[in-house]
């Protein structure tokens, strides 16, 4: 939730958000013989459902037979011998999605009833605190000076500007706080000193919010020689994109150096990229000042816009 608001009178927020509409497992394990899987503790998959089983390149169909606790007995419906291909013995790293179920006609006791599975977040806010000290006979001898401030407005001022500042350096605080927030994987006491011997716990900010349970993609060759490695790699966020909902219009929030990588892998996807600019294309008049950045850009059926986020180049 990137810029909402909600209310709380307790020193903890808790949440639920529910997971997928069908059901999916990864990192399955195989037994030797191909005919069972081990799923983990608490899976919804029953007898009748019938199962997409996956390994690399490598796809099977199979109908579950029986479930004893976190094992699940199948039978494959594509091999002769209704076992998965030797691709999958032994394996610790298949992939399993329920696409449907099969019963004989006058079965009883067909079907099975699934409850919606749902995760359970929680965060904690922070105090934060900070003061501004002035003495007595500095507050005696106040005068009032017309300034320009730090946020841009004008007028007539406190000759103790630093209050002023003190009070733009919370407000920052509180926004960096947000974002940078990180919760505590081992015990911080409070230093000594504040009254209470209270142990530090931390927030979960944006961040590491992304970090704990975002989409993380680890690899830039957007600056290539020739662009298209770049794009490539988009298509790789692509695909990951199309697990989550198929958002079509992306924001991208940067700092210099990735801002300025994507506008090479724009630039050198064009012929002309490596001989010169393209004169009568987009307007691009010889006596007009050049634009060498982009907006943003279209891949397959996804926007992607892109915006400097200045906190990025320079947190101070």
């Amino acid at each position: 939730m990137v810029g909402a608001e909600m209310p709380m009178a307790s020193d903890r927020v808790v949440w639920q958000e529910q997971g997928r509409l069908h059901i999916a497992y990864d990192s399955i394990t195989v037994d030797a013989d191909g005919d069972a899987l081990t799923l983990p503790s608490g899976h919804l998959i029953g007898a009748g459902m019938t199962l997409v089983v996956s390994k690399g390149y490598v796809t099977h169909k199979a109908y579950v037979t029986s479930v004893s606790g976190t094992t699940v007995n199948i039978a494959v419906y594509d091999t002769s011998d209704g076992n998965l291909s030797s691709t999958f013995d032994s394996a610790t790293d298949a992939k399993v999605f329920v696409y449907g179920s099969e019963y004989t006609k006058g079965s009883s006791s067909a079907g099975n009833s699934l409850d919606a599975s749902f995760t359970t977040f929680d965060n904690k806010p922070i105090i934060l605190r900070d003061k501004y000290n002035v003495k007595g006979s500095d507050v005696a001898q106040i005068g009032w000076v017309e300034v320009t401030t730090e946020a841009g407005t004008s007028g007539y001022l406190w000759y103790l500007k630093s209050e002023h500042e003190s009070r733009l350096r919370f407000e920052d605080y509180l926004e960096m706080s947000m974002v940078e927030a990180e919760k505590a994987q081992s015990t911080i006491n409070q230093g000594s000193g504040f009254g209470n011997t209270a142990k530090i716990e931390g927030s979960e900010g944006l961040f590491a919010a992304l970090e704990s349970r975002g989409l993380v993609f680890n690899d830039q060759d957007f600056n290539n020689t020739t662009g298209l490695t770049g794009l490539g790699d988009f298509d790789v966020i692509l695909q990951e994109l199309d697990k989550q909902g198929a958002i079509e219009e992306n924001m991208m929030f940067l700092d210099r150096r990735t801002a300025l990588d994507i506008d090479n892998m724009l630039a050198r996807a064009n012929n002309y990229g490596s001989g010169g600019t393209s004169y009568g294309v987009f307007n691009n008049e010889e006596d007009m000042a050049l634009n060498l950045g982009f907006s943003g850009f279209r891949r397959g059926s996804y926007d992607f816009y892109k915006t400097d986020w200045k906190y990025l180049n320079d947190s101070t």
